[in-house]
C-alpha cells in the first residue's frame, strides 16, 4: 500500500513513518511538507491513501483537499490535526476526506483509521461520531455553518489572535482581502468586533 505522509513538521512526519514501519511488509511510504510539494509528487507517483495535516503554510490541508478531489479523486485522504474534531471534521468530510483523526489519538486509532480506510470505508472517531450523533438532534446548523471555507479559515485565525499580516501571509492573500473576509465573517455571524468573534469561536468550542 503507497502511503504519502504530508505534514509540514519533519518530526511528525518520523513519528507516523515509525509507526506504520512496525508494518514494513505492507506499506511503501513517502513524504511530503507542503501542499505543494505533494502535488509536485503527484506529476509522477500515484498513491493509494494520503494522510494530510490540515494546518500548513501556504497552500493548507482545506485547500490541497479540494485539489486532490479535483484531480486525484480516487485517492482516499485522512486528514490528520492538532485541531479538535469540532473544528473542521465535518467540513473536511464534506469535501470529500475519507476519514479525520486528531493528532493526540493513539497509535491503534491511526492504525484502525488507515486499516479501515484502505478497504475503501471511511473512519470517524469515537468523538466525532458523538459530534455527528449530537448534531442530528439540532434543529438549527450552527451559524458559521453559513461561512464558506475560507472565511471559516480566516475566522478560526483571527480568533487565535493572528494579525492580518500573518493570515494573509499563511493563506497567501492580500491584507485588504483578509479586510473583506472580516466584514463579511462579522456579516454573517452578527457580531461587530474581533472580540465577539473570538468570543463566538471560543464558545463554539471552535479553537483551543
Amino acid at each position: 500500500m503507497r502511503i504519502m505522509i504530508v505534514d509540514d513538521h519533519a518530526v511528525v512526519r518520523k513519528g507516523l513513518i515509525q509507526i506504520l514501519e512496525e508494518k514494513p511488509d505492507l506499506y511503501d511510504i513517502d513524504e511530503a511538507g507542503s501542499g505543494d510539494e505533494l502535488i509536485e509528487k503527484l506529476k509522477t507517483k500515484d498513491y493509494d491513501l494520503i494522510i494530510l495535516d490540515i494546518s500548513m503554510p501556504g497552500k493548507d490541508g482545506l485547500d490541497t483537499l479540494k485539489f486532490l478531489k479535483k484531480f486525484k479523486p480516487d485517492i482516499p485522504v485522512l486528514a490528520f490535526s492538532m485541531y479538535p474534531e469540532e473544528q473542521y471534521a465535518i467540513r473536511l468530510l464534506k469535501t470529500g476526506a475519507a476519514g479525520y483523526i486528531n493528532k493526540e489519538c493513539p497509535p491503534e486509532e491511526f492504525m484502525k483509521a488507515i486499516e479501515r480506510i484502505s478497504k475503501g470505508q471511511k473512519y470517524v472517531s469515537p468523538q466525532l461520531g458523538e459530534i455527528l450523533i449530537n448534531n442530528l438532534g439540532m434543529q438549527e446548523a450552527p451559524m458559521h455553518e453559513a461561512l464558506s471555507d475560507r472565511e471559516f479559515q480566516v475566522m478560526c485565525m483571527i480568533a487565535k489572535g493572528r494579525a492580518p499580516s500573518l493570515i494573509a501571509n499563511d493563506l497567501s492573500l492580500s491584507i485588504n482581502t483578509v479586510s473583506t473576509y472580516r466584514i463579511r465573517i462579522l456579516d454573517k455571524l452578527g457580531l461587530k468586533n474581533t472580540a465577539e468573534i473570538t468570543h463566538y469561536a471560543i464558545k463554539n468550542r471552535l479553537v483551543e
